[in-house]
């Protein structure tokens, strides 16, 4: 591909056989590392940084009825939006994608810090999502332009270190700044970071070439792919929200849905430039490695929402203390991201390290079920070994689609990783919310018309007072819910140990000095 005449590109190295790459000396790789992490930090973060503080935003902006679109419209508008990234990435570099969206973010998350009103907050979130979904997808694409596969696990490790241990530390922050300060600084935080990820990531990506070839872009296919996932994703998340599925408006949105992607996919099919390559898909190590980031995604979003939900209800723990009481999750998760890097660089391979990961979690999620909000102890080892297994599947499931598609297509197949651990974040929400509304809802001597989130509002009013409805005592109602939420999740999390078994044992090449 043609570079514009006089543009200041960097020699291109071989990529492995595959692509020419970007040629960077080891302390401009670690320039470009740093502003990436910054980025990913803040995308990751605003993931899960308001779920402690849910029930504070609601009683100040009066809106109880939308407290779950808080989190499910960054959720939602994050997943549609990563594979358009990718594209636009491929077409005009990934720099000035990188860029854009940081803007979106930093405009977005002042808008989410003056919002005066819940329907306010949850529109200014939803645009907080479509810059967040570009940050992710972006940095992830950017690190195989400099870095060899070889080497591209340790680095991948770095950066899916950070995306998950500031996916679970997104409640610690939330939870403190919360109880200390106010709700609305979980979104103020976001411009000093945002300022220096910006500053650090134009300067980092300078040297990164930009195709000087335009080509068409597949607009169509973008509106047909937001139209069905966003309509998608807004039924599940309505239904976790109590609303019965076969209520008229659950029914003409999941119609949509599926005439949607089916269109979609039939119009993909006819691209020359599509937004999402369906041909990717015949490659088994991709469709694995999405299948599997997209359910270790489901938990790992799952647990950081409702264990600090849990803490409050159950044990009336604090908006801190219920934060803090996640630390195990927030280090092992980057701790399992790193030794899955380090292990992949020295040895080259990646399922054994991604298999060990996958049998750890279901066996971790079946303890945090059967254990009680008071086992302080216990719950924090299993927690840790769930945040350890779950960190070795991470860099491990990138790198094995990485390695299967040529250099040039690269940087969508990094966006539709990005787009199923969306997807899978935003189904794991949707899902476990409705089999707590759920058990809820049909708890036995509860009275007539009672739904879960009443169940919920009267406890979380109580505080720390005994919360009950006439004789039954609420939070052991709510105890039992949660068991079974996780139980849900552990039968969930063995999906992946069956899928790995599949994934080629590829050995990756191309060391760098």
């Amino acid at each position: 591909m043609s570079t514009p005449s006089g543009s200041n590109t960097a020699p291109l190295a071989p990529s492995d056989g595959l692509a020419p790459r970007l040629a960077l000396l080891p302390d401009e790789i670690r320039t470009v590392i740093i502003g990436l992490m910054l980025a990913i930090l803040l995308a990751a973060l605003d993931q899960t940084i308001v779920s402690v503080a849910l029930p504070r935003m609601a009683e100040d902006l009066k809106g109880f009825s939308l407290l779950a679109w808080v989190v499910s419209g960054y959720l939602v508008a994050s997943t549609v939006v990563t594979p358009i990234y990718g594209r636009l990435g491929d077409l005009f570099g990934r720099r000035l994608m990188l860029s854009g969206a940081i803007l979106i973010f930093l405009v977005s998350s002042c808008a989410c810090a003056l919002a005066s009103s819940m329907p306010m907050l949850v529109a200014a979130r939803v645009l907080q999502g479509l810059g967040g979904g570009g940050l992710i997808s972006t940095s992830q694409a950017i690190i195989a332009d400099v870095v060899s596969l070889r080497e591209r696990g340790r680095y991948q490790g770095y950066i899916s270190g950070v995306y998950a241990v500031s996916s679970v530390a997104g409640p610690v922050v939330g939870g403190l700044l919360t109880h200390y300060l106010s709700w609305r600084w979980c979104f103020w935080i976001n411009l000093p970071l945002g300022l220096a990820a910006f500053l650090a990531s134009r300067k980092a990506l300078a040297r990164l070439p930009v195709p000087g070839v335009r080509r068409r872009i597949d607009y169509f296919g973008a509106v047909l792919l937001c139209t069905g996932l966003s309509t998608l994703l807004l039924f599940i998340t309505r239904i976790g929200q109590g609303i019965g599925a076969l209520e008229n408006r659950n029914v003409e949105l999941i119609v949509a849905a599926m005439v949607g992607l089916s269109v979609f996919v039939l119009w993909e099919k006819r691209q020359r430039e599509p937004i999402v390559p369906l041909e990717l898909f015949r490659i088994r190590a991709v469709t694995i490695g999405c299948a599997v980031l997209f359910f270790g995604f489901f938990n790992l979003i799952g647990m950081s929402v409702l264990l600090p939900l849990r803490f409050q209800i159950v044990a009336a723990a604090t908006a801190d203390q219920a934060a803090l009481r996640l630390v195990p999750l927030s280090l092992f998760i980057p701790l399992g991201a790193f030794v899955a890097g380090r292990t992949m660089t020295y040895s080259g391979r990646y399922r054994p390290i991604a298999l060990t990961g996958a049998i750890l979690v279901p066996l971790a999620m079946v303890a945090v079920a059967l254990c009680t909000p008071t086992q302080t102890l216990l719950l924090a080892v299993m927690m840790s070994v769930a945040g350890l297994g779950i960190g070795l599947q991470f860099p491990t499931s990138l790198v094995a689609v990485q390695n299967a598609v040529p250099q040039s297509s690269v940087g969508i197949a990094t966006a539709s990783t990005a787009l199923f651990r969306s997807l899978g974040g935003a189904i794991g929400i949707a899902v476990l919310s409705t089999v707590l509304l759920a058990t809820l809802h049909g708890a036995d001597g509860l009275p007539q018309g009672t739904t879960g989130g009443d169940v919920l509002h009267a406890i979380l009013v109580a505080a720390s007072a005994p919360a009950a409805l006439g004789t039954l005592d609420l939070r052991v109602i709510a105890e039992h819910a949660f068991t079974r939420i996780f139980l849900v999740g552990a039968v969930i999390a063995m999906i992946p140990i069956a899928l790995i078994f599949y994934l080629p044992d590829a050995t990756l090449h191309g060391r760098d000095s």
